[in-house]
């Protein structure tokens, strides 16, 4: 059995829906007053449902916005008979709410699309340092098939950087013998390295 306060609260309760409904018919014909009281009466709540499905107070508020643009626009729509006011006022803030969050969603996922399709593929650290030993590995083995004088002016020319009057130098022969033995090197190495 309900106490006196139940059933005066829910008294108070179909009153103030009644009221509401009564707002909202007005403003469908247009009643600015009435417009201003169904705000006044129910913004908070409409705010509320809004910023529980937002989160973000600022989407909050311009969804409270466009709500009441479109009760203010298809206020002839609601239909006492098919629900409470609130009620009616609370779907079209979810629904909006919703809507909001579905845009935001699918911007956002058009937005990491783009993204993904323009992003250039970053280049793979690990098979690249694999290729360069297995190159530098393959030079070395083909470096052990030249002469033991080609090897030595390869590697004094390009290991070490001399010119070809400095390897000759360092190795009491001619300048034109020293050039033979890298060039001849050179093309031992570059057979070698296509076969491998």
């Amino acid at each position: 059995m309900d106490t006196p306060q139940e059933i005066d609260a829910a008294e108070s309760s179909d009153q103030a829906q009644a009221s509401l409904a009564g707002l909202i018919e007005a403003t469908a014909l247009g009643d600015e007053q009435a417009f201003q009281e169904l705000y006044r009466r129910s913004s908070r709540r409409v705010y509320g449902l809004a910023r529980r499905v937002l989160v973000d107070p600022d989407l909050a508020e311009d969804t409270t916005q466009e709500v009441y643009l479109q009760i203010w626009q298809n206020a002839d729509r609601f239909s006492a008979e098919s629900g409470s006011a609130m009620a009616w006022l609370m779907t079209i803030t979810h629904r909006r709410a919703v809507d909001k969050v579905r845009s935001s969603q699918s911007a956002t996922d058009r937005e990491a699309r783009y993204g993904a399709s323009s992003q250039s593929m970053d280049h793979d650290e690990v098979a690249e340092t694999v290729n360069d030993k297995l190159d530098a590995e393959a030079v070395v083995k083909c470096l052990g098939s030249l002469t033991e004088t080609q090897q030595e002016s390869v590697r004094l020319a390009y290991y070490g950087g001399l010119t070809y009057r400095e390897v000759a130098e360092k190795l009491g022969a001619a300048v034109p013998t020293v050039k033979s033995r890298i060039r001849d090197g050179l093309l031992r190495l570059k057979s070698c390295l296509e076969v491998n």
